[in-house]
């Protein structure tokens, strides 16, 4: 993972918040224009929202095991 997002212009600290559609308008903004332009931060987003949809096929039961 990348530093402080202040450090520098990447923005994967942001892309978990950014699939979950938790960021305010202005981030948003941010990443989505920083994703057009950045192909190792668009490969990151990619991984992200494939992990974060296989999460979401898990049961509490699942869980438990």
């Amino acid at each position: 993972m990348s530093v402080d997002p202040g450090d520098d212009g990447h923005v994967r600290l942001l892309l978990g918040a950014y699939v979950l559609d938790a960021l305010d308008a202005e981030e948003t903004c941010r990443v989505s224009r920083h994703l057009r332009g950045c192909d190792g931060c668009a490969r990151v987003y990619v991984e992200v929202a494939e992990a974060s949809a296989l999460l979401a096929l898990l049961r509490a039961e699942d869980l438990r095991e």
